[in-house]
């Protein structure tokens, strides 16, 4: 099983990225998935999440500002961020998770300068 994460980036306040999470080794279209981020000395939390039906949850910190999506034919989960502030910034991992099937990719690096 893989979960690899791209589209990470170093970029200015107010502006944009959108990571990509590739899967394979698992049946996509039957997972729900996840974004996570963990910055420096803090705990790993939930960005946002999509249901294998496509229904779509957010957290506090980035409602509003980011859309997650899912491209059931490219096993792809995407997650679109904009208006981008520093402390946005850290390292993005995502989730696959299908009961206690539960993978972890291998995050990318989120850097928002001021």
């Amino acid at each position: 099983v893989q979960l690899q994460a791209s589209g990470g980036g170093s970029v200015q306040a107010g502006g944009s990225l959108r990571l990509s999470c590739v899967t394979s080794g698992i049946i996509f279209n039957i997972n729900n998935f996840a974004w996570y981020r963990q910055a420096p000395g803090k705990q790993r939390e939930l960005v946002a999440e999509i249901t294998r039906e496509g229904n779509a949850n957010y957290a506090d910190s980035l409602k509003g500002r980011c859309t997650i999506s899912r491209d059931n034919a490219e096993n792809t989960v995407y997650l679109q961020m904009s208006s981008l502030k520093p402390e946005d910034t850290a390292v993005y991992y995502c989730k696959s998770a299908w009961f206690g099937n539960i993978y972890w990719g291998q995050g990318t690096q989120v850097t928002v300068s001021s």
